[in-house]
């Protein structure tokens, strides 16, 4: 694997020097672009940055596969505590500038600065993680039923739980993470009404920083486990490990989000108390978007991952739940009932 490199605001520096260039008679933005050709890709990272053994670290894992799979030449970026959408734009101006195709924003965040970078590079494919709201014709969105994967958590907690009573920490209390709360909500209800559901939000927009906290995220779930829950699920990006590690402490489950945290090698400690995972498969989009361009096919518009594309859904790499049959039965059941539209998922709690 070629080494990767990391861009962080250090390169920020440079995003500017290249535009004084170009005001001087250097390259334009869409001569830049044209020496792009599918060699070379590029994500910048959500909060939290590579590392947080969830939804950055799923983004890397498909530009992994792509360095391997389709010899591109890849390249990070790593987002700065406390930017701006300016940082944003630089950062993805200053990827696109060095030729990268595609440049990958991971997470919503990314969508204000994409839409004003992608105009100036119309011959680069801009792909954005779990944002449909920003369109052009060299966009990709790539987008995800969160709700559907989390409803069928909401089935496997309401089974397992002894107490009655479960968790859900949220990272920021956004649109896009109510829905994991909509759908585990849902699912639990639906499985047993007489559990009882603990949600809360580690901070609120614009502090971000209940993606990027893992004492925040301990701390929520230590309060939660005082009220007697014995089943939380975090959404909460690397503040989610800070959750998970005062989960196991107390001997009770967890339930992970994004990536299978389960075969994080970060949370190898805790990965006993890790009973399953929602999935969503940020790797094969990642990989797939980079491969669309190197096939000279870029993708565009939104490409949606549901159930039924097996885009989002629950691991089973802990065998301890693999051995859960009633369990299994009944989120193999729930799963075919939303794929058949027998059970539609709510998006909002």
């Amino acid at each position: 694997m070629r080494r990767i490199t990391r861009i962080t605001t250090a390169g920020l520096a440079s995003a500017a020097l290249a535009l004084s260039v170009t005001a001087c008679g250097g390259k334009t933005s869409s001569d830049a672009a044209s020496d792009a050709g599918g060699d070379k890709a590029a994500i910048a990272y959500d909060i939290g940055g590579r590392g947080d053994q969830s939804f950055n670290d799923a983004a890397y894992a498909g530009l992994e596969k792509a360095e391997k799979d389709l010899d591109v030449k890849g390249s990070e970026a790593e987002p700065s505590d406390g930017e701006g959408d300016a940082d944003k734009v630089q950062r993805l101006t200053e990827l696109a500038r060095s030729g990268n195709n595609p440049v990958i924003g991971v997470g919503f965040a990314y969508a204000p600065a994409i839409e004003k970078v992608a105009p100036k590079f119309p011959k680069t494919t801009f792909g954005i993680i779990d944002d449909a709201s920003v369109t052009g014709d060299n966009i990709a969105n790539i987008v995800f039923n969160e709700e559907q994967g989390s409803y069928l958590a909401g089935v496997a907690a309401a089974k397992v739980t002894k107490s009655k009573t479960v968790g859900f920490i949220g990272g920021v209390e956004t649109p896009l993470i109510k829905k994991f709360e909509a759908g585990f909500i849902q699912g639990v209800k639906d499985t047993d009404a007489s559990v009882n559901v603990l949600p809360q939000y580690l901070t609120q927009p614009p502090d971000f920083g209940g993606f990027s906290k893992p004492d925040l995220g301990k701390a929520a779930a230590q309060g939660q486990l005082d009220k007697k829950a014995d089943v939380i699920y975090s959404a909460a990006g690397l503040a989610g490990s800070g959750a998970i590690e005062a989960v196991s402490k107390a001997g009770k489950w967890n339930i992970g989000v994004d990536s299978d945290q389960y075969q994080q090698k970060g949370l190898a400690d805790y990965k006993e108390s890790i009973l399953t995972s929602v999935t969503k498969d940020v790797e094969d989009a990642v990989f797939n978007l980079i491969k669309s361009v190197q096939d000279g096919k870029p993708q565009s518009g939104e490409i949606r991952y549901g159930l039924d594309k097996n885009g989002v859904g629950l691991s089973t790499s802990n065998p301890a739940f693999t051995e859960m049959t009633d369990v299994i039965a009944a989120v193999d059941k729930a799963k075919q009932e939303i794929i058949d539209g027998k059970i539609t998922v709510k998006t909002a709690p």
